[in-house]
């Protein structure tokens, strides 16, 4: 296992990302050495197939196992929620993390299912990130320790690691990020969020295509636009995925705001969400177009756009079920059954 050293500049990040370890040929080659022995048709289960190969590379050992999951939510908020892009007010940003704390939302339900261990990271949530259409939302100094934040949250002795958020109006800064990084005006990004009327959306665009134009002279470096729109939690979500790589831990996104924070690091270096599963295309408009730019399929797709780690949740009890089925059929030796001629 590799060893991480906290970067200290943004300049560390991106060497950090770019030292990032590979995957293991051989756990992936006794995956599949395994799985043609099992007492099915070959391919017959299909991606959950792939999904055990996945995990096996990525953990790094064969069999794979599936007993500890963390799950990872970051908190933050955005001083451009002042502009009325969201259906609630930022204070919600504080009140869902208690809720969280107290069990009532609905990842808690969906980690009690998996008796995951799930954490809520609260970032300055008195402070927030600046208003974006005016300056960058946050400074380097700011930004790196967000990252840091979400490297040592990350649990080494975790077998799957979910990433999710919460941040009121952090879908604005989503889409501008994304904008910016891959081209396109608000119109082709910007989505309804939790459920913003017509008249909100059209301020929720007119918000974006003024920060894309504030910060023109950052393009080119995902990092500097990572601090131009991302809030704490996207800088969080991005240095969690890249501990977890270092820890042989896989990683399951959750939807838009997450992807787009996974997508600052795919930016930076081609391949470095290899060992990342994307578990739903989220009902946010810029997500599928997302998706299909960074080259990932996502799970499923059941309209879902609640964030807050959910459909990573899910996603992880796909994984668990891949896992399980794997480990436990027996091979047609095993059980007597006669192989296909």
């Amino acid at each position: 296992m590799f060893s991480i050293k906290y970067p200290k500049t943004l300049s560390g990040i991106r060497e950090l990302v770019k030292g990032m370890p590979g995957e293991d040929y051989e756990a992936q080659e006794n995956a599949r050495s395994h799985e043609r022995l099992l007492t099915k048709p070959r391919g017959s289960l299909g991606q959950l197939e792939k999904i055990y190969e996945w995990l096996a590379t990525w953990q790094k050992r064969y069999p794979a196992e599936l007993n500890t999951i963390q799950i990872l939510i970051f908190a933050g908020n955005h001083e451009v929620s002042k502009y009325g892009v969201s259906a609630y007010p930022s204070e919600v940003t504080q009140q869902m993390v208690n809720n969280f704390e107290i069990g009532g939302a609905a990842i808690n339900q969906l980690s009690n299912l998996l008796n995951a261990d799930l954490r809520v990271i609260p970032l300055k949530l008195d402070t927030p990130v600046k208003d974006f259409t005016l300056e960058p939302a946050m400074g380097d100094a700011e930004c790196l320790e967000a990252f840091c934040s979400g490297m040592h949250a990350v649990d080494k002795n975790s077998d799957l690691i979910c990433l999710g958020e919460m941040g009121i109006s952090n879908t604005t800064a989503a889409a501008a990020l994304a904008a910016i990084l891959y081209g396109g005006n608000a119109k082709e990004w910007v989505g309804l969020g939790t459920g913003i009327d017509d008249n909100s959306l059209k301020r929720k665009q007119e918000i974006v295509d003024r920060g894309l134009k504030t910060h023109l002279n950052s393009i080119g470096d995902p990092l500097k636009l990572l601090c131009c729109f991302g809030g704490r939690e996207f800088a969080a979500i991005a240095g969690a995925l890249v501990a977890a790589r270092y820890l042989n831990l896989p990683v399951m996104l959750d939807g838009f705001t997450c992807t787009v924070a996974a997508a600052v690091i795919e930016f930076l270096h081609a391949g470095a969400l290899n060992h990342c599963m994307v578990s739903h295309c989220s009902a946010e408009m810029g997500h599928r177009k997302l998706l299909n730019l960074i080259k990932k399929d996502s799970l499923f797709d059941f309209k879902m756009r609640l964030g807050e780690a959910s459909g990573a949740a899910l996603g992880a009890m796909i994984v668990q079920a891949a896992c399980r089925v794997h480990n436990g059929m027996a091979t047609f030796d095993e059980a007597g059954v006669s192989e296909r001629e």
